[in-house]
């Protein structure tokens, strides 16, 4: 087991670098430049490049990058004067990692009980119903349903405060709703197949021929099996969650690294962006990591692959 986690933390180092080192050398292509203030002299904007190292040769400036990257250094904000990154990050960081964390909870918690009520009333009404929904919440992006929910319970019906974080327990409902319908989907879906699989398989055929109930067949073992995979699918929807929080944060105006991330982009701060984007990587490759580690304990099979 200590041979395949640490397998699986060189892979994580290794795809980290790549991360970082593709997106400096992204920021550099990138037209335009953070000095456009037009009432910035010549003489001005030399001096700005000099205060942030921009005169330096390229390959220098990544080194630097990299070197600080690894203490945890992003650099200085171009938007937010003599601010740190890594201190802005730390700000939103938790606000972002609340709302990921609940809806991802509320997400697969849903989904599995909406995948076990259509498993167990396969091509009925309640599985067409069922389906019907999971297919609308995968097809449907998670700012489109934000802006949906923010017009129909927030403006029109004003049950839902339309904007804020962190004063009430109400203002993190919607968004919460927004990013948590796509996980649930999913794992409606995959929820429904493991357990049809499960409920035709020869040792619940043995169950019910020992006379034991559809209640205790359906909850001590076709439960049991189906929630095994659903493992594997916790690493994609924490991904899912972090890439669709971005619009969704700016959307309900929630002061998390989403929208600090939006922000940057037009003012084309490239230490926000670049400390964002690998925030983010990480976030996402030790979730995939915790992810694999699980279904490793769970499955044997997966440590002698």
């Amino acid at each position: 087991m200590a041979k395949y986690i640490l397998k699986r933390v060189l892979i994580l180092i290794f795809t980290l670098w790549v991360v970082v080192t593709a997106t400096f050398f992204m920021m550099q292509v990138m037209p335009g430049t953070p000095f456009n203030n037009p009432k910035l002299t010549p003489q001005a904007i030399a001096q700005l490049k000099q205060t942030y190292g921009l005169n330096q040769p390229l390959w220098e400036q990544y080194f630097h990058y990299l070197w600080n990257a690894l203490q945890g250094n992003f650099g200085t904000s171009y938007q937010y004067q003599n601010q740190a990154v890594s201190t802005l990050i730390a700000q939103r960081l938790p606000v972002s990692a609340q709302l990921g964390l609940q809806a991802l909870v509320v997400g697969v918690l849903a989904g599995i009980w909406m995948g076990a009520v259509s498993a167990r009333h396969h091509n009925q009404k309640a599985d067409g119903f069922l389906g019907i929904l999971s297919s609308l919440g995968i097809s449907t992006p998670s700012f489109i349903l934000a802006i949906f929910l923010l017009y129909v319970f927030g403006y029109k019906w004003q049950l839902m405060p339309v904007a804020g974080w962190g004063d009430t327990f109400s203002e993190t409902i919607l968004p919460t709703i927004a990013l948590a319908v796509g996980p649930a989907a999913v794992t409606t879906r995959f929820v429904r197949s493991e357990m049809i699989e499960s409920l035709q398989s020869d040792y619940i055929l043995l169950a019910r021929a020992k006379g034991l109930s559809e209640t205790e067949i359906v909850d001590h073992h076709a439960y049991r099996n189906s929630m095994i995979p659903v493992l594997t699918l916790i690493g994609p929807l924490a991904a899912q969650l972090l890439t669709g929080s971005t619009l969704v944060e700016s959307i309900f105006s929630i002061p998390g690294i989403g929208q600090q991330f939006v922000s940057s982009i037009p003012t084309k701060d490239y230490p926000v962006i670049m400390g964002t984007t690998i925030v983010y990587a990480l976030m996402l490759m030790v979730m995939i990591l915790i992810t694999d580690v699980l279904t490793a304990l769970v499955d044997p099979r997966v440590r002698l692959q």
